[in-house]
């Protein structure tokens, strides 16, 4: 591995740790050229899916970007990270199947993980995700919401 700051190819590894249920591995290297302390990240390769967006194009799956528009739903709200992540993880353990896979399903399965872990989160990425144009269609969400909450309400009684 080089190291970032003098780009020597002489390291030593100081610590390894594992997360993701070991599916990750974080290093800390030290340079033996210069001292410089720095990290690496190992984790599996995934074959390459392609999303397949609504007008027909086709686009790399990009982790990131499923993750950040997740977070961007969940902000200011009292989940924890791991949660976020999980949602993302179980979504790609899914796709570990399939070449291709539709954004829109993609899309459903973030708005059914929300719908159990957050309802403000939930409102927020449907109204972008469907695509909300006026006030009625948000309201008539929300209505749906609240249905479906009395009736598992009433089912558990």
């Amino acid at each position: 591995m080089k190291c970032p700051r003098c780009g020597k190819d002489h390291d030593r590894v100081v610590d390894t740790r594992t997360k993701n249920d070991g599916m990750v591995v974080r290093r800390k290297r030290v340079c033996l050229e210069c001292g410089n302390r720095f990290f690496t990240v190992e984790e599996v390769e995934h074959k390459q899916v392609s999303v397949i967006k609504s007008d027909g194009r086709r686009e790399p799956y990009d982790r990131k970007k499923l993750l950040r528009s997740i977070q961007l739903a969940c902000n200011k709200r009292p989940i924890p990270i791991a949660k976020i992540e999980k949602i993302v993880e179980d979504i790609e353990a899914e796709m570990d199947f399939v070449y291709e896979i539709e954004s829109r399903t993609i899309g459903e399965k973030v708005i059914q993980a929300l719908r159990e872990l957050d309802e403000v989160a939930y409102v927020r990425f449907a109204s972008v995700y469907r695509n909300f144009q006026d006030r009625e269609e948000f309201l008539k969400e929300l209505h749906q919401l609240a249905k479906q909450k009395e009736n598992s309400s009433s089912a558990s009684e």
